[in-house]
């Protein structure tokens, strides 16, 4: 029996995810179709690759080199298919973006409907992702990322700089407005120490009320006055319910960039909807800035 590409990269995955069902759903197969494809390459290796645990499937030596040949290979196809796609000048087929929810609910989606109507041949998918997505395992061909830098494998255009400032619901701007040196309560990300020095420095009695771990949730929170919320200012700007509120000065926040692989980056399709980004930034951009 000859080993097939596909059970060696089925391997992979299930050595990376530790379960045949997250495998599975990397794979964007069922749960079965793992099993069957580890069986398979098993008995066309005639050696056990994993140890079935009932916490998981435990690669064995041959289960790890296996995966390890099957990562080589793998890069060398991504490599491939990158080149390829940068040398294509057609628009049309598959181009997948992501970029972060609120990003694209609030902006991006001017341009995908722009860039949908100028080319109806692409087939495009958008990833909402807050996490940073591999551009290299080809996950997606662009990204717009809210970032310090592009990264150091990828080329990167930067869109536009920003500012951050505190944003509240009318009703709680009122009372601040009315009492300037009363307690403030706010909304904070879980990952922050609590409120931001330069508020706490204005205001001493100003206090954490709640924490999230989402920036559309600590939205939703805000305009239902829950406290102040340190934001980004085209979230502020333009989500209704909010005003911003001076109990801190505007910050910088970092820039957003458009970001590809280098081999990706020439690619018609890729070039055409970075064009459009760059237009539309340059005629918004002041919505980001204080």
């Amino acid at each position: 029996m000859e080993l097939d590409w596909e059970d060696i990269k089925t391997v992979l995955a299930v050595v990376r995810e530790g379960t045949l069902a997250r495998a599975a759903q990397t794979l964007g197969v069922n749960y079965t179709t793992v099993a069957r494809r580890i069986t398979r390459a098993e008995t066309a290796l005639g050696q056990k690759l994993f140890e079935r645990l009932t916490e998981g499937y435990r690669p064995t030596e041959f289960g790890l080199l296996t995966a390890r040949h099957g990562e080589q290979m793998e890069q060398h196809q991504n490599a491939l298919l990158r080149q390829v796609q940068g040398r294509d000048h057609t628009l049309r087929g598959p181009l997948v973006i992501t970029a972060p929810q609120i990003l694209l609910n609030l902006h991006l989606i001017h341009v995908i409907d722009q860039f949908c109507t100028l080319h109806p041949e692409v087939e495009l998918s958008v990833n909402a992702a807050n996490d940073l997505v591999d551009l290299g395992r080809r996950r997606a061909d662009l990204a717009v990322r809210v970032s310090d830098s592009p990264g150091d494998t990828l080329i990167g255009l930067r869109l536009s700089d920003q500012h951050t400032a505190a944003f509240a619901s009318p009703e709680v701007a009122r009372r601040i407005a009315a009492a300037p040196d009363d307690p403030v309560g706010w909304i904070v990300h879980s990952q922050t120490k609590g409120v931001p020095a330069v508020a706490l420095a204005r205001n001493p009695r100003a206090f954490v009320r709640a924490r999230f771990d989402d920036m559309i949730a600590m939205t939703g929170a805000a305009q239902a006055g829950l406290g102040v919320v340190r934001m980004p200012m085209f979230i502020g700007r333009g989500t209704p319910g909010l005003v911003q509120v001076p109990v801190m000065e505007p910050s910088p926040y970092a820039p957003i960039w458009v970001v590809a692989h280098a081999d990706v980056w020439p690619g018609a399709k890729v070039s055409a909807f970075r064009a459009l980004l760059k237009v539309y930034f340059c005629e918004h951009g002041a919505k980001f800035l204080a």
